[in-house]
């Protein structure tokens, strides 16, 4: 079976975490919105369940703050800065397509009130090297 290379957009609104794959974007009141990247979602495979952490749960950067499972596996969601989650998204727990199918939009996976944000946002990077980042891994990726 040919590989199939990774094709996808890095949207330039918010910043991204390469150990984990994931993205932040800051809201206007300070609260935040987390997701899974597509490229992150390229690796792990079509989403057939996603579970996020109950509301108020205190997730440190690097520990789970989700689940999810494809047909490849199931699999710990790293957090990508420490927060207090504010809600997970119900609808994409309902209908976890939409974290594959709409990743920065209506997939994204929690609305957090970050801890320490000062600090960890230093450890994100801008869309434009994450894009280079992407890359170096996968030499043949397009962007949209």
């Amino acid at each position: 079976m040919a590989h199939t290379f990774f094709s996808g957009s890095i949207p330039d609104d918010r910043l991204y975490c390469t150990r984990y794959d994931m993205w932040v974007k800051v809201l206007a009141d300070g609260e935040a919105l987390i997701g899974a990247s597509s490229f992150g979602i390229f690796l792990a495979g079509e989403l057939i369940a996603f579970t996020c952490k109950p509301k108020g749960a205190e997730v440190e950067i690097g520990r789970g703050m989700a689940t999810v499972e494809s047909r490849k596996t199931v699999q710990a969601v790293h957090a990508p800065i420490s927060f207090t989650l504010l809600e997970g998204n119900e609808t994409a727990e309902e209908r976890p397509g939409l974290v594959h199918a709409d990743p920065y939009g209506a997939g994204w996976m929690a609305r957090v009130r970050p801890l320490r944000w000062a600090d960890e946002k230093l450890l994100l990077i801008d869309a434009t090297a994450y894009r280079r980042h992407i890359l170096k891994l996968e030499p043949e990726a397009r962007f949209d």
